[in-house]
């Protein structure tokens, strides 16, 4: 059965249009569970990570806790509520210290180590990043200083 030209293009468009549809509700779904910028200790702490299931945790570094150990620093990220154990092997922020606001990209140990492979901080000395500062405002720990 032979098709008109404008019946082949319809078609052909028609296609098109329904892969592109299928394309994003596919990616909607792999975004879902990911869908906040980052997580506080107290949430991550309370999920059960899945092999591989990487994270970004935002808090505040907690003070007392950076340690250096030749190219590995360790320090404690807390919400005021909880605190998580931060391991990464990154060259962190030049900016980065305690008490300041900080992101965390990477995931979970067997041990519940946050291992991190990239850690994020910003320029102003009194910077807190937005998300991180509305949910420890609405957990009524955060007032708008770098601390608990």
């Amino acid at each position: 059965m032979a098709y008109s030209r404008k019946s082949q293009r319809l078609l052909f468009i028609s296609v098109g249009l329904g892969l592109a549809v299928i394309a994003v509700i596919f990616m909607a779904l792999a975004f879902s569970s990911t869908a906040a910028f980052f997580k506080t200790p107290s949430e991550l702490q309370q999920e059960t990570a899945a092999d591989g299931q990487r994270y970004r945790l935002g808090g505040l570094v907690e003070t007392g806790t950076v340690v250096k150990q030749g190219t590995q620093t360790d320090f404690s990220v807390t919400d005021c509520e909880a605190s998580l154990l931060v391991r990464t092997n990154v060259i962190l922020p030049d900016l980065f210290r305690e008490g300041q606001g900080v992101v965390a990209e990477g995931q979970l140990d067997a041990q519940g180590v946050f291992v991190a492979d990239k850690v994020l901080a910003k320029h102003d000395e009194n910077y807190m990043p937005k998300d991180v500062a509305d949910k420890l405002k609405e957990q009524g720990v955060w007032q708008g200083g770098g601390g608990c």
